[in-house]
């Protein structure tokens, strides 16, 4: 929790030094970001990784939705993993058209950078439960709160929606080593559910993205793993409501207006 407050402060400063860049200043630092990713070998790990476990895939991702990248205006961490965003829509061969972005934090000028640079935003808070809808989807969620990662999969849990999904993001295997089992299977069940059938790969470690890129990784769910699963976990698919679980990392609908913390740390 003081790793997640640490990056609330950080992207929340970032804001205030967003308030003095221009657009094109804002494209300019996005660019050299991009840059630095590409000669710093880290990126290249990392394409390695994801080629490692889509190239070969029947259905590569044909859609992307990105939550939680917070203010890249002003915060290196932010636009670091906006350019790495960028670098793997590259490589995957999704439009930016199709790809498509989510954080209350976002000022007017960022979203007119990511329109600029082609992205779509998403115009509702869905609180992560963003429904695949037939097609392979990449969730490109980095630091986000647990929450986000149970709803998405709470929206997708069948056969049919769980093997299309691919998520980037916090280790689930970092989630389950940080909570209490019974915090974890009350407050996130279906992250529990799931966790053995998971397939993850960890994000390369380099010291410069250390902070950026931290208990990152890949996560896929295989359908001839999800079908080892007792048939009755598919038959209970509660909407998660979150009653008891405190430090809740995410803005809900009807909160909006009551100036709550970001919908990722």
């Amino acid at each position: 929790m003081a790793a997640a407050g640490r990056r609330r402060r950080r992207r929340q400063r970032g804001g205030a030094e967003e308030a003095a860049e221009d657009g094109g200043a804002v494209l300019r630092r996005l660019r050299e970001a991009r840059d630095d990713l590409l000669s710093s070998g880290f990126w290249a790990a990392s394409a390695g990784a994801v080629r490692a476990r889509l190239g070969g895939s029947a259905e590569p991702p044909a859609r992307c939705v990105c939550y939680g990248l917070g203010r890249f205006g002003g915060c290196p961490i932010a636009r670091d993993q906006l350019a790495f965003l960028l670098l793997l829509l590259e490589e995957l061969g999704v439009p930016p058209a199709r790809c498509s972005l989510f954080d209350p934090v976002f000022s007017e000028r960022e979203a007119a950078v990511l329109g600029e640079l082609g992205l779509r935003l998403l115009p509702d808070n869905e609180e992560g439960k963003h429904a695949v809808k037939g097609s392979a989807t990449l969730f490109y969620m980095v630091h986000c709160g647990n929450a986000l990662y149970n709803n998405l999969l709470w929206r997708n849990w069948s056969l049919g929606a769980l093997p299309k999904l691919v998520i980037i993001g916090n280790s689930f295997r970092g989630i389950e080593e940080r909570l209490l089992p019974r915090i974890l299977k009350r407050d996130y069940s279906y992250i529990a559910k799931v966790l053995k059938v998971t397939e993850e790969v960890a994000l390369p470690a380099h010291p410069r993205y250390l902070d950026t890129f931290n208990d990152t990784s890949i996560h896929w769910f295989p359908l001839e793993k999800l079908q080892e699963l007792s048939p009755e976990i598919w038959d209970f698919v509660e909407e998660p409501t979150y009653e008891d679980c405190d430090n809740l990392e995410i803005i809900r609908k009807e909160d909006k207006a009551h100036g709550c913390s970001p919908i990722a740390a």
